[in-house]
């Protein structure tokens, strides 16, 4: 039997792919994450033990640009992965985490078929 795998559609009704989060800490007990998308609530989005001190979460989150930081065993960490930080009201860093629109199926159709037209 064949499972449907559909989008999974944001609050704002639009899909985009998951966002993984990625945190390795050796020593770390519970690691969760922070942000604009959970109101600063690291008990909302704990992240799952991978082993060897590897942490992982994905999120499915409406395009946009958000804020957040690692908390691991309390202690609030910017993400040492993030590719941008911006610096925050306490004096330290909070990484920037970018979500971009997913490409829709539909338009590459469109685009597929004018291309194909095109060429006619």
């Amino acid at each position: 039997m064949r499972k449907n795998k559909s989008k999974q559609l944001n609050r704002n009704g639009s899909s985009s792919p998951p966002v993984r989060l990625e945190y390795t800490d050796p020593t770390a007990a519970a690691v969760c994450v922070a942000g604009t998308f959970n109101d600063w609530r690291p008990e909302a989005t704990p992240m799952v033990a991978l082993g060897a001190g590897r942490w992982m979460k994905e999120l499915t989150l409406p395009p946009g640009v958000y804020e957040y930081r690692i908390v691991a065993d309390g202690e609030w960490l910017p993400d040492p992965l993030a590719r941008e930080t911006n610096p925050n009201p306490f004096g330290g860093l909070n990484s920037v985490l970018k979500v971009e629109d997913a490409p829709s199926s539909v338009a590459g159709a469109v685009c597929l078929k004018r291309k194909q037209q095109q060429e006619l």
